[in-house]
């Protein structure tokens, strides 16, 4: 197939781009600026632009028998400044499903939407947080678009573990320099609470399985680990040899602040994947930590500090 990978500059887009080029399709980059030079994703064609300003139209789409969209911001990507109504609106509500309109115009097949595990474990987040309900709109939308000939899926993942070379990873960068003993300011503690963690690698696998057999107009809840923010701190610890063991306590952590933790610190917001859906997507379990691993190895080559 041919298929185009919107916000394929991006750590999952491309990671998503390598995979899907190994199982022999013909992949091209769609993102609003070029791969960097240091990047995998470099050597892929690229389609540049922005989906939020009805950028990709349907000429430009018209060709592409599938289209992986990883482009959908998060709470991560809302600055200061910004009008958050307007954001969400651009970027999730309306911006999604229209993007998946100007696709269905085009001809294109299949599309699989990348979206977030909140509003499918916990719906009624929905309710009290802006970034959710703007999520579980983007779902339903883009999803409601599915007919006989476009077949429309939506895999809802949990918090993704991994990182591309060349792309900046500054939350595990932060996390491998901590549990190397180089943040002597921040005490051996995790936050109370934790969630569902999933490698790269499995969601990848997820999504070639979604191209070739996601049922159309069906939203997927994927996952691996459940896991403590203290185990899961606990895994970076490990991979960097340091024997020191990480305590939970009921305060903020610098490098988990309570804004990033959506169901609220102390919460633990855990799941088991469907085993029909996980067989259907084809993904690996159990990947957590050979992917900290991984990720400890690129952003701190050679065990510098």
């Amino acid at each position: 197939m041919k298929i185009l990978i919107v916000g394929g500059t991006g750590m999952i887009g491309g990671h998503a781009a390598v995979m899907l080029a190994a199982e022999g399709h013909e992949v091209v980059i769609g993102s609003r600026r070029p791969a960097a030079a240091a990047t995998p994703m470099a050597r892929f064609p690229a389609l540049l632009g922005d989906y939020s300003r009805g950028h990709f139209t349907p000429r430009q789409l018209e060709g592409f028998d599938a289209i992986v969209f990883a482009a959908g911001n998060d709470i991560r990507h809302l600055r200061g400044g910004d009008d958050a109504d307007a954001f969400w609106r651009a970027m999730q509500i309306e911006g999604v499903p229209a993007f998946a309109a100007r696709a269905r115009q085009a001809g294109v097949g299949r599309l699989v939407q990348l979206g977030s595990y909140y509003h499918h474990v916990m719906p009624e987040l929905a309710a009290t947080n802006a970034y959710v309900r703007a999520r579980q709109l983007a779902d339903e939308g883009t999803r409601a678009l599915a007919d006989a000939s476009f077949n429309v899926s939506t895999l809802n993942p949990p918090s993704i573990v991994g990182a591309v070379p060349g792309v900046p990873a500054r939350r595990y960068e932060g996390l491998t320099a901590w549990a190397r003993g180089a943040r002597p300011d921040i005490a051996c503690f995790a936050p109370a609470g934790g969630t569902n963690y999933m490698s790269v690698s499995s969601l990848c696998e997820a999504i070639v399985g979604a191209l070739a057999r996601a049922e159309a107009g069906r939203a997927y809840l994927v996952g691996d680990q459940n896991l403590r923010f203290r185990e899961f701190f606990q895994l970076f610890f490990d991979a960097v040899g340091n024997p020191a063991r990480v305590e939970e306590r009921d305060e903020e952590h610098p490098l988990l602040p309570d804004a990033f933790i959506v169901p609220g610190r102390g919460k633990v917001l855990a799941y088991e994947p469907d085993p029909a859906e996980t067989r259907l997507l084809g993904y690996r379990r159990n990947d957590v930590a050979r992917a900290v691993a991984e990720v400890v190895g690129l952003v701190s080559p050679a065990g510098g500090g």
